[in-house]
């Protein structure tokens, strides 16, 4: 288990879904593409398009992880530069996502680096992340698409690789082939009065196996 955390404070709504993702054998660099999928793409979030509260688009706070500064870029506009920036996950991770109608806290992740931490390489950072979902942030639907496309993330054997992120449920999330394929699982909450009720593992469906 590597040493990543991830926070948001927020106020609770009437209905609070939240998923919790967790991968083990990559790097925070790894939530990049999905997060910019969810919040910034059309195609896989219509929300965007149909949702007078998401189609102001969202801020996105690029965390540089080497000077350890971060840079706000909003969307649609910044969008082009936003994908400059992420498409270099050894330095640069989302760190937070909010919403530009009321700035809303949408998601966090984990941006602790353990080779940054360490100064050499001590193993893989395991890195985790939590999505707000509906009432003006992505569906539950729209947030786990990304993960349907495997997109390639750094980690397996050594941390010196390049392989697919596979989604899978909580019973197969034990990378062993080459120390990996790297592997993510998705827990479903929804909360009521400040008590997390679940989860329900959403990687466990038949929908995910093209993508395993």
């Amino acid at each position: 288990m590597g040493p990543g955390y991830a926070e948001m404070t927020f106020l609770e709504r009437a209905s609070e879904p939240v998923i919790v993702f967790l991968a083990d054998k990559t790097e925070p660099g790894a939530f990049n593409h999905p997060l910019s999928k969810m919040f910034a793409d059309p195609f896989s979030s219509i929300g965007l398009v149909i949702d007078p509260k998401m189609h102001s688009g969202f801020e996105f706070e690029v965390l540089d992880l080497k000077q350890n500064q971060a840079v706000e870029l909003w969307t649609p506009e910044d969008y082009y530069d936003l994908l400059m920036l992420v498409g270099a996950p050894h330095s640069f991770v989302i760190r937070r996502v909010r919403s530009r109608s009321d700035a809303t806290v949408a998601a966090a992740t984990s941006t602790q680096r353990l080779s940054l931490i360490a100064g050499r390489y001590v193993g893989k950072d395991d890195p985790v992340l939590i999505v707000r979902c509906q009432s003006g942030l992505p569906a539950v639907g729209e947030v786990l698409e990304p993960f349907a496309f495997p997109h390639l993330v750094a980690g397996w054997m050594r941390g010196s690789h390049f392989g697919p992120l596979m989604p899978t449920s909580v019973e197969d999330a034990t990378p062993s082939r080459f120390d990996g394929p790297p592997r993510i699982v998705a827990l479903g909450f929804q909360i009521k009065d400040g008590k997390l009720n679940g989860p329900r593992d959403m990687f466990a469906d038949l929908g995910f196996d093209r993508a395993r």
